[in-house]
Order: C-alpha cells, then structure tokens, then sequence
C-alpha cells in the first residue's frame, strides 16, 4: 500500500480497535459512530455534496417492524420522478450506520442523478440471518409501492452496497427474480461477501489484511447466522449468494474489489459465476488498494476513480429506460 493509505488505514484500525475481541457492550458505539464531515476527514472520506438534500423517512417490514431508510436527492434536474438506487451499507452485517455513508451516497446521487435510498436494515446479534435480506427485500417492494409518494419511478430500480452490503444487494436480486415485487435492473457489488464458506485464495492470501481480516470475519459471521437448529448454513443462497442454484436472467452487474482484500476472490469468483450464467457483468479490481477504501478515497491514488466507475456505470444503467 501507498505510505498515505497505510497510514489512515492504522488509524482506522487504532480507533475501531479489532473486531475479533470485540465486547457485546461495544457493539452499539461502534455502530453509532461515524466520521466527522467536516476537513480533514472529508479530505479522506470525500465531501458531503450540498447539492443533494439529504432526509429521512421509513416504512413497514413484513413483520411490522419500522425500518428508517435515508434519503439522498440531487437539486438539479427537471422536477419528474427519479430513478432509484437502493444502497445496503457494510459493516459485516453487525455494524455500520446510514449517516457514515452521506458521502458515497451523496456522490453518487449528484452524479448519477438518481434518489438514492439507504436502509437501516436491522443488524446482528439482535436480529439473526434472514432478518437483514427480509428488510432489504421489504426495502426494494416498498420503493415499487410507494415511488410516487417518493417522487421516484417505481420501474428501473437499482441495488448496491459494499462488502456486507454488497452481499444483501446480490441475495436481494435473487430473491426478487425468484419472488417478484420489484423491477430490479441493476446491481452493484462493491467488494462483495458472497462465499460465507470462506473458501475462496484470497481469503488465506490476505488473512491477516488491512481493515479486515479473517478473524475479522469468523466474529462477522458467528454474530450473522448464530448457532442452532434455526441457523443458516453457510452454502444457504441466502447467506452465500455465490451458491444460488441459478443465476441465469439477473441484472447487469458491476462488481469492484480490492486487490489486498481477504474478499478480492469473492468478488471475482461471483463476477465469473454471473458471466457464465449469461448476465452482463463488468468486473474492476482496484490495485494496491485494501477492503474498505470506498469509505477513504482521498487516502488511496484509486479511490476517486473507483467511485467515479460506480457512480457512472449506475448512471448509465438508471436512464439507459424510457422515462415513466
């Protein structure tokens, strides 16, 4: 890694401390905390754009369960309904929040000209697997439901997260081409978890990686499935989309890792797997780079680029549909 990334990268690690060892107590702080917004984090993390109106809202899960979902609109345009883009943020399923990703969301609301919807799925411990796919399918039905109470198209919708979330958007486009509910046509998988058998090189090659490591990933995983007759398993599509029966039909998917990441083979190995099934797929590994660097563009020579792709490949995906 370059010295700048590397040197962010132990702050990072310093601050967060290891997920390995971390406390049930810990969670919450964790999980509530994100950067500052103002220099010099936003020199790293990116600016929140002020072009773009950031607010709230929520809806209803199955189980009647109130899931907060934050918005982001772009100012510019001529007023008529947006595409959407349903954004699932990482964490590893326990952590992460909707705040911290203001500026990834706003950036690419600004760019691609799209309402970009980030959902407070609920997490683990408290809520076991499928509980964050129920929400996150929830999530996509809902926009169709109510895309004119949202001033958004209820066709043409898009999904995309990164790492854990990247994980929830591919299980999501599955479940929703199996099921219905939602005109889903685009998936972005930034750094995606998609083998929970962590069986894939890269998972050994950089298990003792920046960011994220292979304990890092156990914790992540014992937390999200749990153990018991009521657990998934971790071949279960819902888990490991990469194990889908079919993958035949889905979306156009982008797909964007992280050369010194423990998931770079996850990525490649899901991007393959779509490319065989017959599905458009592009795939862009980021050089030098470790997990998480969408989050810290500004400490990384690729970062600006990497959101630049993500945020022009959604553009073109979101308005390549008639408006309607």
């Amino acid at each position: 890694m370059p010295l700048r990334t590397r040197l962010v990268v132990r702050a990072i690690t310093r601050e967060r401390g290891a997920i390995s060892s971390l406390a049930a107590e810990d969670i919450p702080r964790m999980r509530a905390w994100s950067a500052p917004t103002r220099p010099p984090y936003s020199w790293i993390t990116g600016r929140v754009r002020r072009d773009v109106s950031i607010g709230s809202t929520a809806f209803r899960a199955r189980d009647g369960h109130t899931v907060g979902v934050r918005t982001y609109r772009p100012r510019q345009g001529g007023g008529g309904p947006l595409p959407v883009l349903v954004w699932f943020h990482g964490g590893g399923w326990v952590l992460g929040n909707t705040r911290s990703y203001d500026p990834i969301c706003t950036a690419v609301a600004h760019a691609a000209g799209v309402l970009v919807l980030n959902v407070d799925y609920r997490l683990a411990p408290e809520f076991r697997a499928p509980q964050g796919v129920l929400d996150c399918v929830d999530a996509v039905r809902w926009v169709t439901d109510s895309a004119r109470a949202l001033g958004a198209r209820a066709h043409g919708i898009g999904v995309a997260g990164d790492s854990a979330g990247a994980n929830l958007s591919a299980v999501v486009t599955q479940v929703v081409q199996a099921e219905g509910g939602a005109d889903l046509t685009h998936q972005a998988l930034v750094y995606p978890a998609v083998d929970a058998t962590m069986s894939q090189p890269s998972v050994a090659e950089h298990a003792a990686g920046a960011i994220l490591t292979r304990a890092d990933m156990d914790t992540f995983l014992a937390h999200y499935l749990g153990e018991g007759p009521e657990s998934l398993g971790r071949l279960d599509p819902l888990v490991s989309p990469l194990y889908a029966a079919d993958l035949a039909g889905l979306p156009p998917a982008l797909v964007q890792t992280a050369d010194l990441d423990p998931l770079r083979d996850d990525g490649a190995a899901y991007a393959r797997a779509l490319g065989d099934a017959g599905v458009e797929v592009t795939l862009t590994n980021y050089p030098r780079v470790p997990h998480g660097f969408h989050s810290f563009p500004g400490a990384t020579p690729v970062g600006r680029a990497a959101r630049d792709e993500l945020a022009g490949w959604i553009a073109r995906q979101a308005h390549r549909r008639r408006v309607g």
